[in-house]
Parts: structure tokens; C-alpha cells; sequence
């Protein structure tokens, strides 16, 4: 799609709290091209670290995790959901998620993004099970990826 789509989560039609209007955008934009947001994983005794580049313009949806955790915006500038509404956020920025968060985010200028989770599981596919609400393949590429990203879209403050 060349063409830039705005992305409205005040949309009136859109279910009432954060979570559900974020899965009802993210219904929306499924079959849009996927953006290439390289993961890479670090590990020290009795935390995992999931650091992901986002290029700029880019639209993604996370995944419903678990636990509580620290989010870090380590470089970049990012337009993400929140409980309380829509909510810029630029480097250098440190954050506490809530179980049960799921976000949607528009990254202004190329992103690092760094999760940070308190266990001992060094195994990918446990750690999926163990953290989030998803299974491997909604998560890491497969035919059901939930972790949408999709490029040249605009979200709409």
C-alpha cells in the first residue's frame, strides 16, 4: 500500500477500553505488508532482555504479556497506547508495564525498544508461554502473527 491510512483509536465504532480498541485495530490491519523490526534477545541469570529495532514510520501491535516488566525506549521517538489515551515517548525513557497491557505504537524516527522480564527460562518458545498470552508462532513470525508491523501508516493523536 503506498498510500498513508490514518489510524484513529478515538474512532467512536472502536470498542471502549485500550486493549480491546487496540485488537480491533489490529483486526484492521492484518493484511497489510509486515515491516522488518529485528528482535534480538540477551540474557543474564534471571532476566531476559527483548531489544527490537523499529524503523521510522512504522505501525505495530504487541504482545498481551503476563507479568509485570520494564519497557525500555533506549533510542528513537514512539507514539504508544497507554491506559490514559495516546502517549509520546523518546529516548532516553524507562517504564513499568502492567499484566495484561497490549499497545499499539507509531514510531516517528527509528526505535530501540527493550522489554525486560525477571526469569530463568533461556528457552524462546518457554519464554512465549511463560511471558505472554501468545503462542511461538503468533509471536515469532509465523502464519498467525499477532506482533503486527506495518510501514507508512499514521496514527492519528
Amino acid at each position: 500500500m503506498t498510500e498513508s491510512t490514518v489510524i484513529d483509536l478515538h474512532d467512536p465504532a472502536l470498542p471502549g477500553d485500550m486493549r480491546c480498541r487496540v485488537q480491533a485495530l489490529e483486526s484492521q490491519i492484518e493484511k497489510m505488508p509486515q515491516a522488518d523490526c529485528p528482535v534480538r534477545h540477551h540474557f543474564a541469570p534471571g532476566i531476559y532482555a527483548r531489544e527490537m529495532t523499529i524503523p521510522a514510520g512504522v505501525v505495530l501491535t504487541g504482545a498481551v504479556h503476563r507479568t509485570e516488566h520494564l519497557n525500555i525506549v533506549s533510542k528513537g521517538r514512539i507514539t504508544v497506547s497507554t491506559d490514559g489515551g495516546m502517549r509520546e515517548l523518546s529516548a532516553p525513557c524507562t517504564f513499568v508495564s502492567k499484566p495484561g497491557t497490549k499497545r499499539v505504537g507509531y514510531a516517528h524516527e527509528e526505535t530501540v525498544w527493550t522489554t525486560i522480564h525477571a526469569t530463568e527460562t533461556t528457552d524462546l518458545d518457554q519464554l512465549v508461554q511463560e511471558l505472554t498470552e501468545s503462542t511461538t508462532e503468533e509471536l515469532l513470525g509465523g502464519a498467525d502473527n499477532v506482533q503486527l508491523m506495518h510501514e507508512r501508516k499514521e496514527l492519528k493523536r
